[in-house]
């Protein structure tokens, strides 16, 4: 018992021969936050990915706009300021940069008769004009949208229920009487 004691002792204190190796350090992450667009990017992303977090900006429109920019597989932290402002405006004008116009996500304009591309801010802007439009009219997708029912035609019995609506069984007076 004594010698199993004295061998948790030695493990404790070093041995005064060798000096002890240093724990190896783990590649520390830089916290990297870029402002783009509106929107807070992570950094140590790949451009292409990093700037699918933009609202507006899916997977294919990522991919084009790396292809056309020519930034590959660089980080969106790496980007100089030059960088950065390209990058800022091919995501508001990518027809410039010949990217294809069947990639917008506003072709063909009601209004303007344009093939445009909006993001954030002016998405969701683009986007509340547009239900307040069909409000308007008073056709059938806009008094869906009014009275905050679905709109694409999916059945409501059993989904999208609001609070204070409830479907069940109710029962009887008499039942809650003691009546059988």
């Amino acid at each position: 018992m004594a010698e199993k004691v004295a061998k948790k002792e030695g493990k404790e204190k070093p041995k005064e021969g060798k000096a002890e190796k240093p724990a190896p350090k783990k590649a520390e992450k830089k916290e990297a936050i870029m402002r783009v667009v509106e929107t807070n990017l992570d950094g140590n992303k790949p451009v292409g990915t990093a700037i699918r977090r933009v609202k507006g900006i899916g997977t294919m429109l990522s991919n084009a706009i790396t292809e056309a920019s020519g930034f590959g597989t660089k980080k969106l932290g790496e980007l100089n300021d030059e960088e950065l402002k390209k990058l800022e405006d091919m995501i508001s004008n990518p027809g410039k940069y010949g990217i294809p116009s069947w990639m917008f996500n506003r072709r063909k304009d009601p209004k303007t008769a344009d093939d445009r591309h909006l993001s954030v801010s002016a998405l969701d802007f683009q986007k509340k004009l547009d239900i307040n439009e069909l409000k308007k009219i008073k056709c059938y997708r806009g008094i869906r949208h009014g009275l905050g029912l679905t709109v694409r035609g999916q059945r409501t019995r059993g989904a999208f229920r609001k609070s204070g609506k409830v479907v069940g069984v109710s029962k009887k007076k008499a039942l809650q009487g003691g009546k059988k």
